[in-house]
């Protein structure tokens, strides 16, 4: 009887002490997207030019509105041209006050000059960060005849962190399409 006991007890506890393992939760995967090389192409319109990513789908509904949609990225650039009749002033104030308008929504607004003076191309980029509608906007103008808007929406409600590599990765493709504009010169 008491070699019974013993042998219970003795494997009683050679269960517990082999089991002194810690057990840790697995962390949270990250899931990091990257997306490849911009291979660019380039875009005429009746009033301007310039290059953008081949990984968008060019859909023109005017020749003054157009739109690059990233079906990989559930992303959007809507792009308005406008002529300038001498409204320059309103045409910027529309444009900025369309960027502040996120900014109930958003954490942040970063507003960038772009100036091209050899290319007569003059404008800002607002970076918009946190849950807003849009993530980017742009205006760049010649500042007498030609004005063009441009803004990034994304096809999901805002989650800026799930968003954020898109968005930045989108960003400079905006920033690609101001760099690249050309204006041109005909009349219309």
């Amino acid at each position: 009887m008491k070699f019974r006991l013993f042998s219970a007890l003795l494997i009683l506890f050679l269960l517990f002490s082999a089991c002194n393992e810690e057990v840790l939760p697995k962390p949270n995967a990250k899931l990091r997207l990257q997306y490849s090389k911009p291979v660019l192409k380039q875009l005429e319109t009746d009033y301007f030019s310039f290059t953008y990513n081949s990984a968008a789908e060019v859909k023109i509904k005017n020749s003054k509105v157009l739109s690059l949609k990233y079906p990989e990225m559930k992303g959007e650039i809507f792009i308005n041209y406008k002529n300038v009749e001498n409204n320059i002033e309103k045409l910027i104030a529309n444009a900025q006050k369309l960027s502040y308008e996120h900014s109930a929504k958003a954490d942040g607004i970063v507003e960038q000059p772009f100036v091209n003076q050899e290319n007569n191309v003059y404008g800002r980029f607002f970076e918009v960060t946190g849950n807003a509608a849009s993530q980017a906007q742009f205006y760049v103008t010649d500042s007498t005849k030609h004005f063009l808007t441009g803004s990034l929406y994304f096809l999901i409600k805002p989650n800026y962190d799930s968003i954020y590599p898109a968005a930045a990765y989108l960003q400079n493709d905006i920033r690609g399409i101001m760099e690249t504009l050309r204006w041109k010169s005909q009349e219309r």
